[in-house]
């Protein structure tokens, strides 16, 4: 799995979740919109570093990432984190129903 892959979904998944699962639904919804977006940003940041940490720790190329630790990585990495923050708010404007 590369790491656009793995962000994208964690986007996707978080968008759904933050939808659709009770409890977890109600409490996001009550949340202004600045910080749901911070939030989601927070989130998937926490996803791309931790897909960095494996990284450089040796162990992404254990779990599938094709993630290189040095300059050019963290640069992608960044790319990476775009893509999924679109995934993320293409999800939600789709699948929610207001």
């Amino acid at each position: 799995m590369s790491t656009t892959q793995l962000t994208s979904f964690a986007g996707v998944l978080l968008s759904l979740a933050f939808a659709y699962l009770p409890g977890v639904n109600s409490w996001y919804q009550a949340l202004s919109g600045e910080v749901k977006r911070l939030l989601m940003l927070g989130l998937l940041t926490v996803t791309a570093a931790g897909a960095f940490g494996l990284s450089c720790a040796g162990f992404g190329q254990n779990v599938g990432l094709s993630l290189v630790c040095d300059q050019g990585g963290m640069f992608g990495l960044l790319q990476t984190l775009l893509t999924a923050l679109a995934a993320n708010q293409a999800t939600y404007l789709l699948a929610v129903r207001k």
